[in-house]
């Protein structure tokens, strides 16, 4: 794939995000399909590892910031569930392949497939980005504490009329800046919403904070993308 066009990467430094229709081939997004299919089939989650997955504070500080499960797994490929799959006991109410929320955070690294994607030449564009701040961050708490993590800083009230949709087709690549609030609403269709999400970062000159959640590992060091 070409490079951005002077007129895309004018749109991204204004809108702080640009669409790239057809980014990724039929054939592309069937392999990661099928793949992912795989994984489900095999993954074995013991009952109390079996956690939901939420961007809402109190949630998640009460449903993954105290298990280790959520906390190690930036070296590992582990799951993450939607809210009410589970009975008292843990058992599934769902089919197990309509109960994941979220599959992280290393699929990029262990499995062929996503890691041939990640890395493949049309991924390795001139890069562009930029530094400052956010409002809110998930951050881990002092080794021992419980819940595992807190957050700094809050969240502001949004006016929902300035959010942008942005429907896209099977396929395209949303490329969003850092700092830019993004949301995705609650599937209400039949059909399951499925997207591979990977996150860049400028390496040279910057050091990733021992205060965030995610870390790296000796075992797996961040892996760059220019490979």
């Amino acid at each position: 794939m070409a490079c951005l066009s002077p007129s895309q990467l004018q749109k991204f430094q204004q809108d702080g995000f640009l669409v790239l229709e057809g980014f990724l081939s039929a054939e592309e997004c069937v392999a990661m399909q099928q793949r992912i299919g795989e994984i489900v089939a095999e993954m074995d989650v013991p009952l109390h590892c079996r956690t939901e997955f939420s961007t809402q504070e109190e949630e998640q500080l009460r449903a993954q910031g105290s298990t280790d499960y959520f906390l190690s797994s930036g070296d590992k490929i582990r799951f993450f569930f939607e809210k009410g799959v589970f009975d008292e006991k843990g058992n599934f109410l769902v089919p197990p392949e309509k109960s994941i929320n979220k599959i992280g955070h290393a699929l990029h690294a262990h499995d062929p497939v996503f890691k041939s994607i990640t890395h493949s030449f049309k991924v390795q564009q001139p890069h562009f980005g930029g530094e400052g701040g956010v409002s809110r961050r998930m951050v881990r708490a002092p080794v021992g504490s419980a819940p595992g993590t807190s957050f700094l800083g809050s969240e502001p009230a949004r006016d929902n009329s300035l959010f942008v949709p942005t429907p896209v087709q099977r396929g395209a690549l949303v490329l969003i800046h850092g700092e830019v609030v993004h949301k995705s609403k609650q599937n209400l269709s039949d059909r399951s919403r499925q997207a591979y999400t990977f996150h860049l970062m400028e390496a040279s000159g910057t050091t990733w904070s021992p205060e965030n959640w995610l870390q790296p590992t000796a075992e797996l060091p961040f892996p760059q993308l220019y490979t």
